[in-house]
């Protein structure tokens, strides 16, 4: 019986277009190669439109909020009208977007700008085929049925390492993972002095009651306008790689945010003629898969801005664990640990024992606690224009990326006004 729908025959597959692959693809294609990206959602952006979160952690050191990130992510800060594009400092750490919707549409127009980039979306990357120690097909499944893409080189920007753990890739997760967050919006929301405060106290009454397992916070802001507050508040110990437990933990999200919206609708001033707006689509997913890549960045690198000649991007968010508990007034229970701006080697985005496959975001290859600072929005951009830059050098060279020098990609980078920031 035939089961393959369709053929596609590219220079790089990028799996995943969340705030890595999105930049893998276009790094990709700008640089020249034909490339497919997938994703199993119907628009691009990851954690900001799948989730909801407008952030850009990551793009600005915390301490003195000069820019350290550049390349794609500050291009679609400037593109979003939050920035000039010269700009060298922040008002704040964590600059925003103020409209998800928009950074849909521009990231298609992105993707549509670039005449040898295909993006099929509603499409999860299921399965590979090797040949040797390398890649050579992956299997894909949508509404067509399952297709085979033949690629010289495969990105890996799902997340959760999908890819490289299909592949024989070594990946390791750590028993306790970091709890999954379900971001949602309250509308015709009035703001009072002690909103934050009121809202926090109603939480706290609400677990007490066994109405909420838990929470942080809560992260009440208004971001999207004056009379819409969003909130980070959810707090579901899950595996987001286990289908049952991710089944599990968005059901469960949603059910904890639809108990804090009907507790503060009950209990806090300002919320008495307030709706629920929306939740997700996704939940949050903080840690799951990492590969141990030919190198494997620690919280020793990070904490002493130890400098790498293959350095292809900086790193500066807090060493950012989430506990399975709550946390009142905050998402964590310590004191911020802070570091000063620190490299990200390319070697963390290479797989051992997989010719042909490069890993950005998330899951690149980090430490746990180290893997909590790269995990970022910006942070994990910067690591996709990285590996999107030297999959489109590696496929025009006809090498792997494993034989491309990381110093040669930071060039290329730097030349393009990415890279690791100097200094």
């Amino acid at each position: 019986m035939e089961i393959e729908a369709a053929r596609y025959d590219v220079d790089v597959l990028v799996c995943g277009a969340g705030c890595a692959g999105l930049s893998a693809a276009l790094a990709a294609a700008r640089n020249g190669a034909n490339v497919l990206l997938v994703e199993q959602a119907g628009f691009a952006g990851g954690i900001i439109t799948t989730v909801g979160l407008p952030y850009f952690d990551g793009i600005a050191d915390l301490r003195t909020h000069r820019v350290v990130v550049r390349g794609i992510p500050l291009e679609l800060l400037v593109k979003m009208d939050v920035c000039p594009p010269d700009v060298t400092h922040f008002p704040t750490h964590n600059p925003t977007i103020d409209n998800v919707e928009r950074f849909k549409i521009l990231a298609d127009q992105l993707l549509a700008e670039q005449p040898t980039l295909r993006v099929l979306y509603h499409t999860i990357a299921c399965e590979v085929q090797l040949r040797g120690d390398a890649i050579a097909d992956v299997l894909i499944a949508n509404k067509g049925g399952l297709s085979r893409v033949s690629t010289r080189i495969v990105v890996d920007c799902t997340g959760d390492a999908d890819i490289a753990t299909r592949a024989g890739a070594p990946v390791e997760k750590r028993e306790t993972l970091q709890p999954m967050t379900m971001h949602f919006r309250i509308g015709n929301v009035r703001r009072t002095a002690s909103i934050r405060l009121d809202c926090r106290q109603a939480l706290v009454r609400a677990q007490a009651r066994g109405d909420l397992p838990m929470f942080y916070g809560p992260g009440v802001s208004f971001i999207f306008a004056p009379d819409e507050v969003y909130i980070h508040a959810i707090r579901v110990p899950a595996d987001g790689s286990d289908p049952e437990d991710l089944t599990r933990a968005e059901i469960q999200g949603r059910r904890d945010a639809w108990t804090m919206f009907e507790c503060w609708k009950r209990e806090v001033p300002g919320f008495e003629d307030s709706y629920f707006i929306s939740s997700g689509p996704f939940i949050g997913v903080r840690e799951t898969r990492r590969i141990v890549g030919q190198y494997v960045l620690t919280e020793d690198d990070v904490m002493t801005t130890r400098r790498f000649d293959d350095a292809i991007a900086t790193g500066c968010w807090d060493l950012d664990q989430h506990p399975n508990r709550t946390t009142q007034g905050a998402a964590l229970d310590h004191d911020r640990i802070i570091p000063e701006p620190y490299d990200i080697p390319y070697r963390s985005l290479l797989p051992r024992n997989v010719a042909n496959l490069l890993v950005a975001g998330r899951c690149h290859s980090a430490t746990q606690l180290a893997s909590s600072s790269t995990r970022v929005t910006a942070t994990a951009m910067a690591l996709g224009q990285a590996a999107g830059t030297a999959a489109a050098l590696a496929a025009r060279s006809g090498i792997s990326p494993q034989e491309l020098s990381g110093q040669r990609v930071r060039e290329v980078l730097v030349a393009q006004g990415g890279g690791p920031v100097e200094g």
